[in-house]
């Protein structure tokens, strides 16, 4: 009886230990798992945001920042987004925090993409001295952008084309050649880390670059989107803005129209993209009214590989066309009077993508947009970038020449004082070149607005056979 009284408030008191610990355990993981960030999955943007696409001279090429911009004025013609190429050539990541104040944070920008890491790893075998002045010029260059109330989006550096540098002129430390492309990938893995861990945006530019060479080299042993090993060309850099805006989760449909009888022999539709209306349903073909609320994402001419590599249309801006029931036989499509293709009933109605179609007046009008915007980056975006490259020399010899102590050295004084003068122009250089790309882009507002566009489909008639 008496071990009994005992035993019962020792059941008790460890029940209730037992019990703490639990709950003590719960709250410790609970606590663990709400430290765990998850990574952006997608771009969430209104009107007025603004966008820095922050690098080196890949993205000083201003050719990836202004496909994805094509796609922005395309894809939402309403929405006003501001863009800001921040690229120079020869940058590091120390460079990126020169200028930072001026060049990133004076744009009070919504997203950061960051595209560093090629002229970082010094191209050379991987060297540890090297990445740690890597790791910690971007963890700084991190840390800024949040602290300007901005989201990171790390973009791993692109490929090193080692059978492209073996191919051309330039001769480099063979084993640079065979391992620059390794190095590269490295410094991409460890920016993936730190996206997953600290809740940043992430993009993978490197793995598509190499799985399209390779691909592509499986036929054409000598193919190369990055001639100069280094500096991807138009078709490289529409792979590149495919890239980021895939990895972003960005609106990838333009439209999408099915149309059919009913079982009264009626017509219905179900529309997605847009408004449809006028429509009319009999055996010699159908006739309606489309109003999209975008236009198809097209690039000049000279990008059009990139495009056939990515299969650019059908992934990022496909415009589906499906109609049922039509008695068997051909089909001729127009838009606006404009005929754009003949199709078969079996075709139709499995469905037609006219996305990538010149003929059709939507791709036309998208491909003004672009020329445009090409005019834009090719004029006043490049000249404002080019007045970087003085300021970008003046910060190295200025920090260079701050690290030494007793007599400054002469020639590194001689070298500053010439691009002192010169950068007494930059801000009237900045300011005028933006005031020409906004009027541009201004054009291009007016150009990019959807319309009303009438189709008509008839049955072709085949020629009677002579006799």
């Amino acid at each position: 009886m008496h071990h009994s009284l005992i035993r019962k408030p020792l059941i008790y008191v460890f029940a209730l230990f037992l019990l703490l610990q639990t709950a003590h355990g719960l709250q410790a993981q609970e606590a663990q798992q709400q430290t765990h960030k998850a990574p952006l999955a997608k771009l969430e943007l209104q009107s007025g945001d603004s966008i820095v696409f922050l690098g080196d001279s890949i993205t000083h090429q201003c050719l990836y920042t202004q496909y994805v911009e094509d796609f922005f004025y395309t894809r939402y013609p309403k929405m006003r987004l501001k863009f800001h190429n921040s690229g120079v050539g020869g940058a590091k990541a120390w460079d990126a925090l020169a200028r930072f104040d001026r060049d990133v944070a004076a744009y009070k920008p919504k997203y950061v993409t960051v595209l560093l890491g090629m002229n970082d790893g010094q191209y050379q075998p991987f060297n540890e001295a090297i990445f740690q002045t890597y790791y910690k010029d971007m963890q700084e260059l991190i840390a800024k952008i949040k602290g300007i109330g901005a989201q990171p989006i790390l973009m791993t550096p692109t490929m090193f084309d080692a059978r492209a540098d073996r191919m051309g002129k330039r001769k480099r430390d063979p084993a640079a050649t065979e391992l620059y492309n390794s190095v590269l990938a490295y410094y991409g893995t460890w920016l993936r880390e730190v996206a997953a861990e600290s809740g940043f945006g992430f993009v993978d530019m490197y793995g598509p670059l190499n799985n399209i060479t390779l691909i592509a080299r499986q036929k054409d042993p000598s193919f190369t989107i990055i001639k100069d090993a280094i500096h991807p060309g138009a078709a490289g850099q529409v792979v590149m803005a495919y890239a980021l805006l895939y990895d972003m989760n960005v609106q990838r449909q333009v439209s999408r129209i099915n149309i059919s009888q009913n079982v009264k022999g009626k017509p219905a539709a179900t529309a997605k993209g847009g408004t449809l209306s006028d429509l009319q349903y009999a055996d010699e073909g159908v006739t309606f009214t489309w109003l999209a609320d975008s236009l198809p994402w097209v690039v000049p001419g000279e990008a059009q590989l990139g495009a056939e590599l990515t299969k650019l249309g059908h992934r990022m801006s496909q415009e589906s066309l499906s109609i049922h029931g039509l008695p068997a036989g051909r089909y001729e499509l127009s838009i606006d009077g404009s005929v754009v293709g003949q199709y078969s009933n079996t075709a139709l109605a499995r469905h037609i993508e006219l996305q990538s179609n010149a003929k059709t007046p939507q791709y036309q009008q998208a491909m003004e947009v672009a020329l445009l915007n090409k005019e834009r980056n090719d004029g006043p975006v490049r000249q404002k970038r080019n007045s970087w490259g003085p300021y970008q020399r003046f910060a190295r010899y200025k920090r260079e020449l701050d690290a030494q102590t007793g007599q400054k050295d002469e020639a590194l004084v001689a070298k500053i004082k010439p691009l002192e003068k010169q950068l007494e122009n930059q801000e009237k250089t900045i300011q005028e070149s933006e005031a020409a790309a906004m009027a541009l882009e201004d054009k291009i507002y007016k150009v990019n607005q959807p319309v009303a566009r009438k189709y008509v489909l008839k049955k072709v008639v085949a020629p009677k056979k002579k006799k």
